[in-house]
């Protein structure tokens, strides 16, 4: 407290107290970091509500409880939707060949014909191979009607091939009964079948049990369905609900019923055994209401089962009655098979199994109905609306808004008024669906049934196929239009015709709404006819003539066929006037007549045509009426000028009547002007009922008369077209036209006088042609040359290239009458804009004028550097200027500036501006004509673009195209912001756009011709200039680049200074440009030139620059004497030939090519350097982004390698090697994966190298592999170069020797390394028949005899094979080392490295018994024989007794499988001499413990090794001969009794000692009985036997454990779970390790079991398995945060931050709102770890700007800036906290924080500022309180 108080003094003035009394002021209210009353005050408040908070607290707890509580009530979405998902549906339609069924909340699903039942499919297969027609099968419809309610089950969920949602749902009962079994089914039971076959006394009902076969009475099922809607006989496939009525053998017979009255009273209750695992839709259950929300009711049922009712499954009369706590009957809705989620409905329909729900009426779809009330607004869901009937409709979400407009809750409060369009009826719901957008709203056709025959629409072509062209209507209505009625004529390749997405126009022939079959024609007599529709019988009168199209030819007449299949006959006498012998030789099918009713009989279907008496074109007849009526006729001429009057807007033109006439017209939108961008102009600036004079009639149809407004083809009529008619026609004329129609091999160009031609794809351009819609427009102006005619088809060819078709004027002429006629006419709608008066904003743009200067003030700032204004003059409309045109300006909100106007668009009402310093302070020069200019592009429009005069900053009007044609550019030829142009003054004052001069780009051809000293205009500035060699020159800094710096000159001259021309000295990772500030003013040295075009160096010894940028140095060394004299003119190949390998240089980053994936580099003003990706750093990380490396201008020190092969750059390395030699650290990358014997990697300087197995890592593993991929970068050291190989190792000691890291494998570099007895590591590279073959090192291999490999028998080689695969990782023993030979012997042999046997024991193979042991077994034998011959009476009781002991000891060494017994040996002679002593050198003797650990041990019961039992059975003569012992005397007991007595002692204190570690299974026998729960206990006893590789008794340990530990202690459970999955990881099979975890996640947390396997893949490297299973896992538990964390630092970890990146989106989208902000914090913790760092701060600084006042952000930002940023970075941040506006107590904390870290990590100056800011802080908060 004391320093606390020292650092930071509290402020303010105290009165000292006098006289006892206290003073008023508390101290608290001075001490600037304590909390004050108002906190206090929320305390107070919060404490009333304590009960509620804990009554919320335990409502909380026992939804906990429930089984499968949930959050929120959420209707059903197709998102949450789920393979396996049972739910209950309703039959909407039933077709041939599937159901379609209505879900809850409006979702649509289909039932296939196979997903009925196995016996209805069985009975179609049957049925179809049997042959047997379709009339004859039993179609659905038999089976099902609309309004079944059925249940279902979710099988597949997709897209269509139009992207809509698609819900395939299966009501097979094998599928929906999944969760049932036969010992589930109990009486009383609700449950669902289909009819599987007919008996003779009833059905066998399929109800999906494989063990149960369900029983349905015959005439009991038939009479209590003739009850129903639904009687009938039972088929087979037909769907019931059945009640079980009786259940025998165990559930393997079952009598079901189907009786109405009982089926609709059953309900579900625990009894029957109902789970969350076979809780099946459509059961009624009892339940009561356990929360109410204005979305749904919470309720609980079946005692445990928690389930929602959304508000869609209200009863809405009941909604009032609703209540906490009332018992309720609710029919299960859905359960989802992973969340258990279940949803119920109180519809009083569905409260009644077994019912039929009553569908909507079909005429009220589609209705648009006005005045709908919103009755409640549901956020995620959509809304309730009650229409004037007082019919409750639902709107959802998507429907209440456009497709890519916002939504506007707002205007969805209650009681609000919309206007709705009814869009279907959901039976499920029993509400109507609408749809409030307003393109649904105005849509003409909804459904197929609002289609009628003879209707025009519009379609969209979608493909073409052999029987016809299929086209799109709207989203849900496709079309088809026959082959026969592409055209009139039939066409053989309609594909020239008709490309996918082109907009048509055709006529309904015919629409079926029930089979969704829509037929349409693009026969244009039948589109355009005029004459009555014959749409039925009905329409057919007599005597009427109608258009109709021929089916049918035969010899009795013709068949025609109108509109909606309605057909007649032409008899064979009616088909003309003069006979016809053979009709098919004069009519075809498909051709369109006209056709008189003669009679017709509607009841029969009949109609009577002739072809006689139609004689008369329409249009005669139309005269006629106009005529009757009294109108003048308009007589059309093509080229005649007319008046007209606009009647109507459309999409595509102007409807217009000619005066005085009044006759229709039209004219199209690309009429009105020569340029396309003009046309939409054009067409918003008119308005109906406005006069347009000067219009030229075109063409004539049937339908109406086309107008044309466009200049050059109305001025080329007038003048005298050169072609009225295709015989005037001649090759190498020029015609203008507009174009028709774009084709992928050409485009049609249409011209006056109704001629048409050609233009191919070829002769399109001067410019290879890609694509056609690239270079022309339809309706656009064109200029063509007629190329090739082709008299018998009366058809041309054109040209459009612009070289064949320029006129040959002066350079830019046409360009600049193109320009003026496209600026005259967007004056004129300008003004007729202004004239109309009926927009202010219109009004206000016409006041302005290119060039204008206004004063405006900053309004907003948007992140692309784009900044918007606002000012009186430009009130409603939107100015801008960009970050283009802001440089050098720095702009605050609100603040006022000037501007200049570069663009007005009076269309969508923009202002470009423009606050650039040389526009905005330009000065007005007169210009003059012809002059030649520098000019800057500032803003670029598609028919002209505006630029600024270099000199004066005066804006002009620059055309973009050339030529009429010419209107297409590649991507460089493109006119860009900020480009320099030399441009001629052509104009120097246009009227149409303020007075601005007209300018044209001059051609380059007559440029170079011309001779500077022969024109005595103005020389372009910055261009031309009279510096030579070595002239010291003064300027004014103009711009700072980073790699050059330009300097203005003296009389308009650019000089250029290099950045290696600034500083004598140059300190790596420094800015050198940096050092020079713009304005000031600088002497330098001319040192050579740059062309001003091409930007390539010149020699620096020409002495003339004409045309070129003097490059400058300001090196104090080169200002100073003659330095000219020094230089030689050298080639740039002889100055890369002067740097030598090796050599440092100093270059200049200029950027980094991602595409060559190499930094380019500046060495000076004329040298070049490239360094490549894997030179660039030493340290694999930096790679990840090589871009953000280095910055451009950056100085760095490179090594010279090479100069590149074409000579022209040198090549660098910024690595610290310039080849690779041994030794060298370089980069890396994997390009090829070798198994067993290592990668390939390649290598900087375009070299590769190989790193050997055993060379990638310091402590070998058993898949070292798998830890590299393809494109992976490494750090390498070189090892050696053989043969122009390079030989490369990866381990940590050699790629980092300071780290000093040892690992379990050190490299082996020589022979002389191994000794003898030393134990390696090493992996097989070859088992052949000398033996197995291990690699030791990469030039060492040693070799193990099969004697020394294993000590089982074998005799087959090929077991060694099978059995030690190549590249197993082994531990060897080296027997001997040949130096001489470079031989190295090795032993595998368990004994000798104290691993497992290298073959396993499932093999069963014979044990190996060694020979010397053998040799030794024998000798002993015969020493026994000879004492048993030379043994006294005396001694032979002795002998005997040594006899039984060595008979015991033989055994004993049978049992141990090779103990030794030499010992044996030199204890019998002991044993002789002293038969009741023993001796101290004698082997203690060993307790016996074969079968396991016994508590009831006693004294009799244990015995020494060398006591035996009795005398086994032995297979040697000697041993059979053995003599009886006799009776022992009472001191041999006594010795006996002893010695049996040490044994026990010794056993009990070994178990005594708690220090002893388990050595034998029986070990930890005894102790996991003492300790079952202790999951440490059990994971030891099955490392035990993995140590010795019995992976079967490891497995049953953790089985016993699993059972043995209490159900309470569920981490030690885990612990076990979790061992038991890493077994079957490292030692299991794939199949195995499945098993294991799906009973875990069955009898375990799943969401702890997930984690933990992923764990495990992660750590065995196994990165493919980790991934499929974090998948899943966010699929599974996307609602939990923790998943989403570890998923992303694996993805970092692995170094995928694209994937992070877009696993952050997907987080977002799942978790709730308010828990966003940690998830984006955890995020950012896990990018300063694992990822990039700047990514990171940007997510602080995003975070922290939406939420500046969270203390626990800044607090953990500071943290992880202390620990990866810098220090500068880090006080940065402090000095920001600091200054916000927080609570007192706050910034003490972070106050305190900021002088801990000055204290550690600053100086005493630092500390002192830190006091002294918050003395700063104290005094102000004082002096604030005291005011």
């Amino acid at each position: 407290m004391a320093s606390s108080e020292e650092d930071f003094p509290r402020g303010g003035t105290f009165k000292k107290p006098g006289d006892g009394h206290a003073v008023k002021h508390s101290v608290e209210q001075d001490n600037l970091f304590v909390s004050h009353d108002p906190e206090q005050r929320k305390k107070r408040k919060t404490d009333k509500g304590g009960d509620e908070k804990k009554e919320t607290k335990q409502n909380t707890k026992e939804e906990f409880l429930k089984l499968n509580a949930g959050k929120n009530v959420e209707i059903l979405h197709f998102k949450k939707l789920t393979v396996g998902t049972l739910i209950l549906g309703c039959v909407k339609e039933v077709k041939d060949f599937e159901l379609v069924v209505g879900l809850p909340n409006g979702l649509t699903g289909y039932v296939q014909v196979t997903s009925i039942s196995d016996g209805y499919t069985k009975l179609l297969n049957d049925q179809v191979d049997a042959g047997e027609a379709m009339e004859e099968l039993l179609t659905l419809a038999h089976l099902y009607t609309p309004g079944m309610v059925v249940r279902c089950v979710v099988s597949t969920l997709g897209l269509t091939k139009e992207g809509h949602h698609s819900i395939k749902l299966s009501i097979n009962p094998r599928e929906v009964n999944k969760g049932l079994n036969a010992a589930s089914l109990k009486p009383g039971m609700h449950i669902s079948g289909c009819v599987a076959s007919i008996e003779d006394h009833g059905f066998l009902i399929d109800i999906g049990i494989g063990r149960a076969k369900a029983f349905l009475p015959r005439q009991k099922a038939l009479d209590d369905l003739k009850a129903t809607e639904q009687g009938g006989d039972l088929q087979v496939g037909r769907y019931l609900n059945c009640l079980v009525e009786e259940v025998k053998s165990e559930g393997r017979i079952v009598r079901l019923s189907v009786n109405p009255n009982a089926v609709a009273k059953a309900l579900a209750d625990k009894e029957q055994g109902w789970t969350l695992s076979n809780l099946l839709p459509g059961l009624l259950v009892e339940a009561q209401i356990k929360k109410l929300t204005s979305h749904g009711i919470t309720l609980e049922f079946l005692s445990s089962f928690s389930g929602s009712v959304d508000f869609m499954q209200m009863d809405p009369e009941k909604e009032k009655v609703y209540r906490l706590g009332l018992q309720v009957k609710a029919c299960v809705l859905y359960v989802h098979p992973s969340s258990r989620t279940v949803g119920l409905s109180l519809l009083p329909c569905f409260l009644q199994p077994g019912s039929v729900v009553e569908p909507l009426t079909s005429a009220r779809i589609g209705e648009v109905v006005e005045g709908c009330t919103v009755k409640a607004f549901h956020q995620d869901a959509g809304v309730t609306l009650l229409l004037p009937d007082g019919m409750l409709v639902f709107a959802h979400k998507n429907h209440l808004k456009e497709t890519l407009e916002p939504l506007k809750t707002n205007k969805m409060g209650s009681g609000s008024s919309h206007t709705c369009r009814i869009l279907d009826y959901s039976p499920m719901d029993q509400v109507a669906l609408v749809s409030l957008r307003k393109s649904v709203i105005e849509a003409p056709f909804l459904r197929y049934q609002d289609i009628l025959p003879g209707q025009h629409i519009g379609c969209i072509v979608i493909s073409l196929e052999r029987y016809g062209m299929q086209v799109k209507v709207t989203d849900h209505i496709r079309g088809l239009v026959p082959r026969t009625h592409l055209a009139d004529i039939l066409l053989k390749n309609p594909e020239k015709k008709y490309s996918p997405g082109d907009e048509i126009r055709c006529r309904v022939l015919t629409v079926i709404p029930d089979t969704k079959r829509l037929i349409l024609t693009r026969k244009k007599a039948l589109v355009e006819s005029k004459l009555p529709l014959i749409c039925s019988y009905e329409d057919a009168r007599p005597g009427r003539v109608a258009h109709g199209y021929i089916v049918c030819v035969k010899d009795f007449g013709c068949i025609v066929r109108f509109f909606n299949e309605v057909s007649g006959l032409v008899p064979r006498h009616e088909l003309s006037t003069e006979p016809v012998p053979f009709p098919e030789k004069i009519f075809y099918s498909g051709q369109v007549v006209k056709a008189k009713v003669l009679k017709c009989d509607p009841e029969q279907q009949k109609l009577l045509l002739s072809f006689k008496a139609t004689g008369g074109s329409v249009a005669a007849e139309v005269a006629k009426v106009q005529q009757a009526q009294g109108k003048d006729t308009f007589h059309f001429e093509t080229g005649k000028i007319v008046k007209v009057t606009v009647v109507r807007k459309t999409i595509d033109g102007l409807d217009v009547s000619i005066l005085p006439e009044e006759a229709s017209a039209f004219l199209p939108m690309t009429h009105l002007s020569d340029h396309v961008s003009n046309c939409r102009l054009l067409w918003e600036g008119l308005g109906e009922g406005d006069i347009i004079s000067n219009v030229m009639c075109l063409s004539k149809n049937k339908e109406h008369i086309i107008l044309c407004k466009k200049p050059i083809i109305k001025a080329a009529v007038e003048e005298g077209y050169p072609a009225k008619d295709f015989s005037e026609v001649q090759s190498g004329m020029m015609l203008p036209g507009f174009i028709k129609n774009i084709m992928p091999y050409g485009v049609f160009v249409e011209f006056p006088y109704g001629l048409m031609g050609l233009a191919p794809k070829s002769a399109m351009c001067d410019k290879f042609v890609t694509n056609t819609s690239d270079h022309f427009q339809v309706g656009q102006t064109v200029l063509a040359k007629v190329t090739n005619l082709d008299e018998g088809k009366r058809r041309f060819l054109l040209s459009l290239k612009v070289s064949e078709c320029s006129s040959g004027e002066e350079w830019g002429q046409e360009s600049l009458e193109l320009l003026r006629q496209c600026l005259e006419e967007r004056r004129d709608v300008c003004s007729m804009m202004t004239s109309r008066g009926d927009s202010e904003v219109a009004q206000n743009l016409s006041k302005l004028v290119l060039g204008q200067k206004l004063k405006l003030a900053v309004e907003e700032m948007k992140d692309d550097g784009t900044a918007y204004f606002k000012a009186s003059q430009v009130a409603g409309a939107t100015a801008s200027a960009t970050k283009h045109h802001l440089t050098g300006v720095s702009l605050d909100l609100g603040q006022n500036v000037t501007a200049v106007i570069l663009y007005i668009n009076h269309l969508t009402s923009q202002v470009h501006l423009s606050l650039r310093t040389e526009l905005v302070n330009s000065k007005t020069k007169q210009l003059k004509e012809n002059t030649t200019h520098s000019a800057t592009v500032q803003h670029v429009e598609k028919d002209f673009a505006i630029a600024s005069l270099a000199e004066t900053g005066q804006l002009a009007i620059v055309p973009v195209a050339a030529h009429l044609n010419d209107t297409f550019w590649f991507e460089s030829e493109r006119l860009s912001v900020g480009q320099t142009l030399v441009v001629s003054v052509r104009e120097l004052s246009c009227e149409a756009v303020g007075g601005l001069p007209l300018v044209v780009r001059g051609p380059g051809k007559a440029k170079r011709k011309q001779k500077v000293s022969e024109s005595n205009e103005e020389a372009p500035r910055g261009i031309q200039h009279s510096c030579c060699l070595g002239d010291t020159v003064s300027g004014t800094v103009k711009s700072i680049h980073p790699t050059y710096v330009l300097l203005a000159l003296e009389r308009g001259v650019t000089g250029s200074i290099h950045a290696s021309e600034i500083l004598e000295t140059v300190k790596p990772f420094s800015f050198p440009t940096s050092s020079l500030k713009m304005g000031m003013k600088i002497t330098a040295r001319v040192i050579g030139g740059r062309e001003a075009k091409s930007h390539k160096f010149l020699p620096v010894t020409h002495s003339h620059f004409t045309f070129t940028i003097p490059e400058l140095t300001v090196q104090p060394s080169k200002l100073k004497g003659d330095w000219s004299k020094e230089v030689k003119d050298q080639p740039l190949s002889e100055k890369l030939k002067s740097y030598q390998p090796g050599q440092e240089v100093t270059c200049f980053v200029s950027k980094f090519n991602s595409l060559k994936k190499c930094l380019e580099v500046e060495v000076t003003h004329d040298m070049r350097g490239a360094v490549e990706l894997l030179a660039m750093t030493c340290k694999p990380k930096d790679l990840k982004r090589p871009e953000k490396l280095f910055k451009p201008g950056q100085a760095l020190n490179a090594l010279v390698v090479c100069s590149n092969s074409s000579k022209t750059r040198l090549c660098l390395s910024l690595s610290g090697v310039h080849s690779l030699g041994e030794g060298s650290l370089t980069l890396g990358t994997v390009t090829k994966i070798t198994p067993h014997i290592g990668l390939v990697v390649s290598l900087p300087f375009r070299q590769s190298g190989r790193a050997g197995i055993l060379d990638l890592s310091d402590t070998y593993t058993a898949s070292p592999l798998d830890q590299f991929y393809v494109g992976q970068t490494v750090r390498c050291c070189v090892l050696a170069r053989e043969d122009e190989k390079i030989h490369v190792s990866l381990r940590q000691s050699r790629t980092n020797p300071i780290s000093n890291l040892k690992g379990s494998d050190p490299e082996i570099l020589s022979i002389e390394d191994l000794k003898k007895g030393q134990i390696v590591r090493g992996y097989v590279k070859s088992v052949g028949d000398a033996g197995v073959f291990i690699g030791l090192s990469r030039t060492i291999t040693g070799r193990s005899l099969y004697q020394h490999v294993t000590n089982y028998f074998v005799t087959d080689h090929s077991v060694y094979v099978k059995n030690i695969p190549l590249g197993k990782l082994l531990t060897c023993k080296v027997l001997s080392v040949d130096k001489k030979q470079n031989r190295v012997e090795l032993s595998l042999l368990p004994e000798d490295t104290g691993e497992p046997d290298v073959l396993p024991e499932s093999l069963r193979l014979p044990s190996r018994e060694k020979g010397e042991q053998k040799e030794k077994r024998q000798g002993f034998k015969k020493m026994q024989q000879k004492r048993k011959r030379g043994a006294s009476e005396s001694e032979q009781e002795v002998a005997v007794e040594n006899k039984k002991v060595t008979k015991r000891q033989k055994k004993s060494e049978d049992k141990d499988n090779g103990v030794e017994v030499y010992f044996r040996e030199e204890e019998e002679p002991q044993k002789q001499k002293k038969p009741s002593v023993h001796s101290k050198s004698e082997a203690p003797p060993r307790l016996q413990v074969s079968a396991g650990f016994s508590w009831d041990v006693t004294l009799s019961s244990l015995q020494p090794v060398g006591m035996g039992g009795g005398a086994p059975a032995s297979d040697s003569e000697e041993d059979e001969e053995v003599v009886k012992p006799q009776k022992k005397s009472k001191w041999e007991k006594n010795v006996e009794k002893q010695r049996q007595e040490k044994e026990l002692s010794k056993v009990e204190g070994e178990l005594m000692d708690p220090g002893r570690q388990p050595q034998t299974a029986n070990d930890f026998n005894r102790l996991v009985l003492g300790s079952p729960d202790s999951s440490i206990i059990w994971l030891q006893y099955m490392a035990f036997h993995l140590h010795s590789t019995e992976i079967e008794q490891a497995r049953a340990v953790a089985e016993r454990a699993l059972k043995t530990i209490s159900f309470r202690e569920e981490q030690e459970k885990l612990n076990v779970w979790v061992a038991l999955l890493n077994l079957e990881n490292m030692y299991g099979t794939e199949e195995s390790l499945n098993k294991v975890f799906e009973r875990a996640v069955q009898h375990y947390e799943p969401l702890k079991v997930f984690q933990s396997l992923a764990d495990i893949y992660t750590k065995s490297d196994k990165y493919k398995q980790a991934e499929s299973l974090y998948n899943t896992m966010l699929r599974r538990f996307r609602q939990e945060r923790s998943v989403w964390l570890s998923c992303a630092a694996f993805y970092l970890r692995r170094g995928r931050t694209d994937e992070t990146h877009r696993l952050l989106q997907r987080a977002l989208k799942c978790l709730p709102d308010k828990e966003h902000v940690d998830l984006i914090v955890k995020f950012a913790q896990l990018e300063f770890r694992f990822g990039d760092a700047e990514r990171a701060k940007s997510m602080f600084e995003s975070t922290l700007g939406n939420y500046p006042r969270r203390t626990d952000l800044w607090s953990v930002y500071i943290d992880m800036m202390i620990k990866y940023g810098s220090q500068k970075e880090v006080r940065s941040i402090l000095e920001r906290v600091i200054h916000l506006s927080l609570a007192a107590k706050r910034i003490k904390f972070f106050f305190k924080r900021y002088l801990e870290y000055e204290k550690k990590h600053g100086s005493a100056e630092s500390v002192q500022v830190v006091k002294e800011k918050a003395m700063e802080y104290v005094e102000a908060k004082g002096s604030s309180a005291e005011s």
